[in-house]
């Protein structure tokens, strides 16, 4: 199953939290990975309900990079990038990024989010399936109708004789 993510940020003067927003109709697992002053740590995991938000991180952010990395429980496939973190199947906080399988973890690819140094950000999971009902995809070109039967040769010249 072919998934794709979706990030929007959203200020709320009130709030400062990282949020997660589930827009499928499948339930989802969430991991997160970021720098803090200790260094990288990455947890997981929070189960997130279908068409549901989560708060992962209350608070002002302290990062500006946050990266995630969503399992789909339901119809499988997965949300992930090229920022390789440590994780496991079960709960878990793991401090560090490195030799992640030499010390008993997996080694998982997590996509980046920039949240430009905002104080609250939310991140929004959905599906191309999900996206395709609410969005539909614009054709690349003009709808044509289908061309009609070729004619059946050239017409005859104008003046001649039947034979």
């Amino acid at each position: 199953m072919a998934v794709v993510f979706l990030l929007s940020a959203f200020a709320s003067p009130a709030l400062a939290d990282f949020r997660l927003c589930n827009n499928t109709g499948s339930r989802v697992g969430v991991s997160l990975g970021y720098k803090d002053r200790q260094g990288w740590l990455t947890e997981g995991w929070w189960n997130v309900a279908p068409r549901t938000c989560d708060t992962l991180l209350r608070g002002a952010l302290v990062a500006r990079y946050y990266y995630i990395y969503a399992v789909d429980y339901d119809r499988g496939g997965e949300w992930s990038g090229h920022a390789f973190m440590c994780s496991r199947e079960k709960e878990f906080t793991i401090r560090g990024t490195d030799n992640c399988l030499a010390r008993g973890y997996d080694r998982t690819g997590f996509f980046e989010v920039d949240t430009g140094e905002q104080r609250t950000w939310t991140v929004q999971l959905t599906d191309n399936a999900e996206a395709g009902a609410d969005r539909p995809l614009l054709p690349l070109g003009p709808l044509r109708p289908p061309p009609p039967h070729p004619p059946p040769g050239p017409p005859p010249p104008v003046g001649s004789a039947k034979p």
